[in-house]
Order: structure tokens, then C-alpha cells, then sequence
């Protein structure tokens, strides 16, 4: 597992935009740390490399926002709200196989629907009000390759 501390938030922002460059359709990333860690400014970073023009915002309370004005479409996932169940009323695996990035976030409610291949990355917050500690935990080749480039 790769670690990297980040220690401002525009530093989280441009990691996320690096990934987000290297990212292709039907790409599943899946994000998990406390509330406040850092999991949407990330994804803002991600959809900045993605040139999704749009405000991002956290789905909490819609579940899933899409984008879809960029190279490629994302879907920003906030699994909290399907704790009891529900996950496979969604057609999550529809987003998963699309055209576009999919971005889980409290991805333990929905395990069950994930695909084989994905990048897990586990924000941790630490002391320093502005310094994150991200691990990153690939599931296959593609997303092995893609941390080992990206993430240095």
C-alpha cells in the first residue's frame, strides 16, 4: 500500500487532477476516511482532471450526482444512506460499466456491487488541521500501474 501526505488542500485538489488526467472510462475509485477528511476536495480534483467544468458537491443527501460535461462523465457516490440496505435497487453496476468514473464514497454499504478492479485511497486526518495522509490500495493491473505512475 502507497502512502502520501498531503499538506494543504489545493495539494489534495492537484493529486486528485493528476488522477483524474490518467483515468478512463468504467474506472472505479472508492473513498473512505471521517467526515471532513478530505474525500470531496479530492473528487473536485479529480473532476478538474476529468474537465468537468461543474461545482462539485458532496451526494450525501442525493445518494448520486452525475456529471457529465467532461472527457468523461463521473459519478460521485454517497453510500452512508444505503447502511440498512438498498444498494442493489441502484444499478450501481450500470454506472461501474459505463462510459464514464465512478467515485464511492463509504463504499462498505454497497461491497457487494463492486467490481473486481478498483483504487481504494483511505484519507486520514492527522494533527495538522490542514495535513492528510492518503493510502492507496489498488485491486488489478490497471489501477496497480496507475498509483506506481501518478503517485509519487
Amino acid at each position: 500500500m502507497k502512502k502520501k501526505t498531503l499538506s494543504s488542500r489545493d495539494a489534495t485538489i492537484a493529486l486528485g487532477e493528476r488522477i483524474g488526467r490518467q483515468l478512463v472510462a468504467g474506472d472505479v475509485l472508492v473513498l473512505d476516511g471521517d467526515l471532513g477528511a478530505g474525500k470531496t476536495t479530492f473528487t473536485k480534483g479529480l473532476a478538474k482532471g476529468l474537465d468537468i467544468p461543474d461545482l462539485i458537491k458532496s451526494p450525501t443527501f442525493t445518494i448520486i450526482r452525475e456529471y457529465q460535461d467532461g472527457r468523461l462523465s463521473l459519478y460521485h457516490m454517497d453510500a452512508y444512506r444505503l447502511e440498512n440496505g438498498g444498494a442493489e435497487d441502484l444499478g450501481l453496476e450500470e454506472y461501474f460499466d459505463s462510459d464514464g468514473v465512478s467515485v464511492v464514497e463509504w463504499a462498505e454499504f454497497v461491497e457487494d456491487e463492486l467490481p473486481d478492479d478498483f483504487l481504494a485511497i483511505h484519507f486520514k486526518r492527522t494533527d495538522d488541521e490542514g495535513t492528510r495522509i492518503l493510502e492507496f490500495e489498488p485491486h488489478g493491473t490497471h489501477f496497480t500501474k496507475l498509483v506506481e505512475d501518478v503517485v509519487a
